[in-house]
């Protein structure tokens, strides 16, 4: 068909060529195509290494569609994580289970005898020693649940991104230079898991409460999943794009609200000065306990770390709604007015948590649109970053 169809247009030239042969060829004429190849070309990922890679059309018409869909699902998986995570922080439920059997911990007790055995390993531990003792097993169940299927879903998401990337390799559905970061990004995944384990670790020694340090790389792994996740979709439907100097600085910004976030949550300094805008009767409170050396009070200080969270917000969201502004400038809309609107959120959400007490819900949602932000940001600057 393809043939017939060059066929055609070989002849309809040839007799546009008969019918203006006694006109001299205007200085843009060009000769008879005889042969097209079926490409199209997608330029390279930056200045330094630019090129073009040719896809097939057809390829480029439902693979790269295909993955970035799939990239799509697990990085919402993956929010969902986030969330259940800070629920299970906030219902105290992260020590509940004292051993990582990355296997066979998928299924849960299933006997009374389990649930015992169960029980006493966790009897065991300083969390039920110092805050815990005379807990009930119906109490028990109650805590072990979130924190199983927490750890259910880490597992899940590591079957979602694994077994489909095992087909698309195999049927050669993954386009050249993405199998290095696919593979890359699920080394991330289980990398996530060992440190979600070395977090759990920290309050299983001396201490009945997590790191938390280590809970702020626990969940900013997460989040930097999700943005390279998010990254690498955008590059499969769009191109491939550059990290502007603009777009380093606002994840930079943003980063550190993030880190300062999870040390509120790890040092429970949410539940001190529970008022807004004012700390102890002032934007800054009258009586500080300071640590020593200084540089500890933005880590280990809870009323520093709170103080400079609240504050901090406002210059993450102004360089977040700049980012915004500049990814419409790139002909993006519904992205850049969903980082908007959920900065406009997070922030009520932030607030919200103060004077509510850290009520559950609302602390694990300001966790949840925590993750989206992230998301939308990680659009936002690949958008800019794209070839003109």
């Amino acid at each position: 068909m393809y043939h017939h169809r060059l066929g055609k247009i070989v002849s309809r030239h040839a007799i546009y060529e008969r019918t203006v042969s006694t006109q001299p060829a205007p200085a843009w004429h060009v000769a008879p195509l005889a042969h097209r190849k079926r490409h199209m070309t997608i330029l390279a990922s930056s200045s330094a290494d630019a090129g073009l890679l040719s896809i097939d059309e057809e390829d480029d018409r439902y693979r790269p569609r295909l993955l970035a869909g799939w990239l799509a699902a697990v990085a919402a998986l993956i929010v969902l994580m986030v969330v259940v995570g800070g629920i299970t922080r906030l219902t105290e439920s992260g020590l509940s289970i004292v051993e990582w059997k990355p296997v066979t911990g998928a299924v849960p007790p299933l006997s009374d005898a389990a649930w015992q055995q169960e029980f006493a390993d966790y009897q065991t531990s300083p969390e039920y020693r110092v805050k815990n003792r005379g807990m009930s097993l119906a109490e028990y169940k109650n805590i072990y649940f979130w924190e199983w299927a927490h750890r259910l879903l880490g597992r899940l998401i590591g079957l979602a991104f694994a077994l489909p990337l095992l087909v698309f390799w195999l049927k050669g559905w993954v386009p050249p230079g993405y199998r290095g970061r696919l593979v890359a990004l699920l080394g991330l995944g289980g990398l996530q898991g060992v440190i979600g384990w070395w977090m759990v670790t920290s309050g299983l020694a001396n201490v009945a409460a997590v790191s938390h340090v280590r809970l702020a790389v626990h969940l900013n792994l997460a989040l930097f999943i999700i943005a390279c996740i998010v990254w690498t979709a955008s590059d499969l439907l769009r191109g491939k794009a550059r990290l502007t100097g603009f777009a380093a600085l606002a994840g930079g910004v943003l980063l550190v609200q993030l880190v300062l976030g999870a040390f509120v949550a790890g040092l429970d300094a949410g539940y001190i000065y529970a008022e807004w805008p004012m700390m102890g009767g002032g934007i800054f409170p009258s009586y500080v306990d300071w640590l020593q050396p200084l540089w500890r009070n933005i880590v280990d200080n809870p009323v520093v770390v709170q103080f400079v969270h609240r504050w901090w917000a406002w210059l993450t969201a102004a360089i977040l709604v700049l980012l915004a502004i500049k990814a419409m400038k790139r002909g993006s809309r519904k992205t850049p007015i969903a980082l908007k609107t959920l900065i406009a959120l997070q922030i009520i959400l932030g607030i919200s948590t103060l004077l509510s007490g850290v009520e559950i819900w609302i602390a694990a949602a300001h966790q949840g649109v925590a993750a989206l932000i992230v998301w939308c940001t990680a659009a936002c600057a690949h958008r800019i970053g794209e070839a003109r």
